[in-house]
């Protein structure tokens, strides 16, 4: 009996096993290609990533998405997802590129109060601290008074005020941090002008009275210091008409 049909069945019996075992199908096999995904397929891999926290695979996912099907109904919802997913991942510059693409493409979108309120955030947690210059904490505060004034019924309007008062207070702190830095080294009179900005600008933060101690201390200084000029100027006056 010739057994080499029934070992030959056997085998492509076992193989058909194994791609199928390993999610494999006979057309990758052979052709040495994988079959194209869906966008939906794309997409439900990608929020997948996201929740999982993949975090790069998830952004791989949306841009292919975005490359491969742009006209499809999911690109719209890859844009958003995919500047969520940089967000996520700390990727903070780049998020806000990415929300301000979604702004500019879609205006009217009715997720842009969302995405103008990520746009301040990604400044938002980059601001520093109150030694270091405040730019991330001013370009948040504008992003946020632009959501207020554009919607401000809107739910992201309302965190955005919150947001909008702790990034008053880093600024403030920022002023009476660089008014005390001058006031240290005796430039009296660029302390000054830190502390009644401070007054001017920023009455309602926390550090009206601290400042207005200090603009007391600044003027007394500055008037001890014109002193010794009117003083040395007597002196110069008086040495001349001498000789």
């Amino acid at each position: 009996m010739n057994r080499r049909p029934v070992i030959a069945k056997a085998l492509v019996l076992g193989l058909l096993a194994l791609f199928f075992l390993n999610g494999c199908s006979l057309l990758e096999f052979f052709l040495g290609e994988k079959e194209e995904k869906s966008p939906q397929g794309i997409m439900a891999d990608g929020i997948k990533d996201l929740e999982a926290g993949r975090y790069k695979s998830a952004v791989e996912a949306f841009q292919n998405i975005k490359d491969r099907y742009p006209y499809s109904k999911y690109a719209l919802i890859a844009e958003l997802k995919m500047a969520e997913a940089l967000y996520l991942q700390k990727e903070y510059d780049l998020a806000y590129e990415a929300y301000d693409e979604f702004e500019k493409l879609h205006p009217k979108n009715k997720d842009i109060p969302y995405v103008i309120y990520q746009k301040g955030m990604c400044h938002f947690r980059q601001m520093r601290s109150m030694d270091r210059e405040q730019g991330h904490t001013r370009s948040a505060q504008q992003e946020f008074e632009r959501l207020v004034r554009r919607f401000p019924r809107d739910d992201y309007a309302n965190r955005a005020r919150r947001n909008i008062r702790k990034c008053l207070i880093f600024l403030a702190e920022y002023e009476l941090y660089v008014g005390h830095y001058y006031y240290k080294r005796g430039y009296y009179q660029a302390a000054l002008g830190r502390y009644f900005y401070i007054i001017e600008n920023y009455p309602d933060m926390g550090q009206y009275h601290e400042a207005m101690e200090y603009i007391s201390k600044c003027q007394e200084k500055l008037a001890k210091e014109r002193a010794k000029e009117e003083k040395k100027e007597e002196r110069a006056a008086t040495a001349a008409e001498s000789s």
